[in-house]
């Protein structure tokens, strides 16, 4: 195979493990007095990328794949979406949802009271 075969095949290899296994999104939660507090990075994200869904006990949180830009790079580490996390709550959270996101980080707050179904947001920038 060329070499530029082999480059093609791993860019593809990558692409496909990125795109098939999402990365765990590491959450920060906390309770004050008016609702449960979740904040999460995002980094390379922009907020209308970004879903998430409460249901009574859980919170998702979903961010499409963005690509870096291609380069030559030496060292490669940060790698880009897609993200996905699912926690568990407490009953008596997520009635109502609002969230926002700045400088790379997704904060949402989870109103006191038990959400009636499935309840969406999208954050604000």
């Amino acid at each position: 195979m060329s070499e530029i075969g082999e480059e093609l095949q791993t860019r593809l290899g990558e692409a496909v493990e990125a795109a098939t296994h999402p990365q765990h999104v590491p959450v920060n939660l906390y309770e004050t007095d008016e609702a449960l507090v979740a904040v999460a990075p995002l980094p390379g994200v922009f907020p209308h990328d970004i879903d998430i869904a409460v249901e009574p006990r859980r919170l998702t949180i979903n961010a499409a794949m963005r690509t870096a830009a291609p380069k030559e790079y030496l060292l490669h580490e940060w790698t880009y979406g897609p993200y996905f996390r699912e926690v568990e709550i407490p009953e008596d959270f997520g009635a109502q949802v609002t969230a926002s996101f700045g400088n790379g980080q997704l904060a949402i707050q989870l109103g006191r009271g038990t959400p009636d179904g499935r309840v969406t947001a999208k954050p604000r920038s």
